[in-house]
């Protein structure tokens, strides 16, 4: 049994005994069994270099034993979402722009759509990825523009512009006894070009600065593309497994019954209970009527909850202001960057989502919401009518008794924002 202390975003740590078999996703059940938070197989332990300014997602499969052998003192792991680890099984096309990737074996220069992912899942065919990449020059702070390559082989730079003949080939890593790494330093420290760093690190060596190659894309589509790729050819097969095998405990790992508990998005459906029994509504524009009808009622019921008051009466609004800080996604006064800090670090999906309080109206709260890889803010006000507060973002054209009645609506509609709300953005204090 090893020793392993993981930490929270919060900065709690916990400390816990393991076996030296036990996989990352297995650590994360038992902390998320320790730590009685919902198990939506978005866990993961981070490992976190602070002095080196790196931070990589451990794979499901990895061992936590064996990866803590090969980090320095100063390293650790952080307990933390991310709901981006399979996403580009799901949307294959957004993480492989097409002049990116090319085939080592083509026939007439394209390949189906549906072959993409098993390209890259089968350790027979060829795939590549090409592009520009930045390097930076060892031991300066000069970086230089190279065409690279990507194969099951390594990470090659071409010496001549973008040849891809052997003769001009240089290997720059491999795949096999390195990491892939982003770079959570800004720009500045290692004065690179723009913002998309990444870097390659032997998965050996504690942290020899001059083993590690600091690269840096054009922009966040084509980093994610490498990064992505790197993975899938260095894992091939055990990646797709992990994201397909149902994420539950085997019965060897732990020595209890650990609840596992998933919320899908496709749960959410709009239902009619007038009848004896309850339906499904499919047709969208009788769903749209019914989220509306419930609103209402939602009103209502919060209005007789105030006529009938309480031994000593409270503001009539005064439950409704404060209900919300017990939610995951509520976050009360974080700053718009560090709202920003998190929802990239969770992975940065369609509707993922916070809530927290404005900086420039201390009555009013922002929904800070990602879409297509983009964050995006929108200001929740409070308005009054007939005495009672209520909340909107669309100008009080739907207004909501509580911030948990808006989430729980946007849930389900996406009426004026970008797409539903579908991922919490979440910290557990462990």
């Amino acid at each position: 049994m090893e020793i392993v202390k993981v930490w929270s975003e919060d900065g709690a740590a916990k400390v816990v005994e393991i076996p030296a078999d036990m996989t990352a996703r297995d650590v994360c059940q038992l902390l998320v069994y320790k730590s009685h938070c919902l198990d939506d197989n978005a866990w993961t332990l981070v490992e976190h270099h602070p002095i080196l300014g790196l931070e990589r997602c451990l794979e499901d499969h990895e061992l936590v034993v064996q990866v803590q052998a090969s980090m320095s003192s100063d390293s650790k792991f952080l307990f933390r979402k991310n709901y981006a680890k399979y996403e580009f099984f799901r949307n294959p096309l957004n993480f492989f722009p097409e002049q990116m990737v090319a085939w080592c074996q083509e026939s007439d220069g394209t390949i189906p759509q549906s072959q993409l992912l098993q390209n890259f899942l089968n350790s027979s065919s060829c795939p590549e990825i090409q592009g520009y990449l930045h390097l930076k020059e060892p031991g300066r702070k000069s970086w230089k523009k190279l065409y690279m390559f990507l194969r099951r082989s390594g990470l090659y730079y071409s010496t001549k512009g973008t040849s891809k003949e052997p003769r001009h080939l240089q290997l720059l890593s491999d795949l096999e006894d390195s990491n892939i790494f982003t770079i959570i330093t800004g720009r500045k420290l290692h004065n690179a070009p723009t913002d998309f760093q990444f870097c390659i690190k032997p998965s050996k060596g504690r942290s020899d600065c001059k083993e590690m190659k600091m690269l840096c894309s054009e922009e966040e589509q084509s980093r994610t593309c490498w990064m992505t790729a790197f993975r899938l050819l260095k894992y091939g097969l055990v990646l797709y497994q992990s994201y397909n095998i149902p994420q539950q405990r085997k019965s060897n790992a732990l020595p209890f019954s650990a609840p596992v508990r998933s919320v899908s998005e496709n749960s959410l459906v709009a239902m009619d209970f007038s009848g004896r029994t309850g339906r499904v509504i499919d047709n969208p524009v009788e769903a749209q009527s019914a989220a509306l009808e419930e609103g209402q009622t939602w009103r209502k019921r919060s209005q007789r909850m105030n006529v009938l008051g309480s031994p000593s009466p409270l503001h009539p609004s005064s439950l409704s202001t404060v209900i919300h800080r017990t939610q995951v996604w509520f976050h009360g006064r974080i700053m718009r960057e560090e709202a920003h800090r998190m929802i990239i670090h969770q992975g940065q999906v369609d509707g993922l989502f916070l809530l927290r309080d404005s900086q420039s109206n201390p009555k009013a709260f922002v929904l800070t919401l990602c879409h297509h890889q983009k964050i995006k803010h929108f200001q929740i006000l409070p308005c009054e009518e007939d005495g009672q507060v209520f909340f909107s973002l669309d100008d009080s054209a739907t207004k909501f008794t509580d911030l948990i009645h808006l989430v729980e609506f946007y849930q389900l509609n996406r009426g004026v924002l970008p797409c539903k709300l579908k991922h919490p953005c979440t910290t557990v204090a462990l």
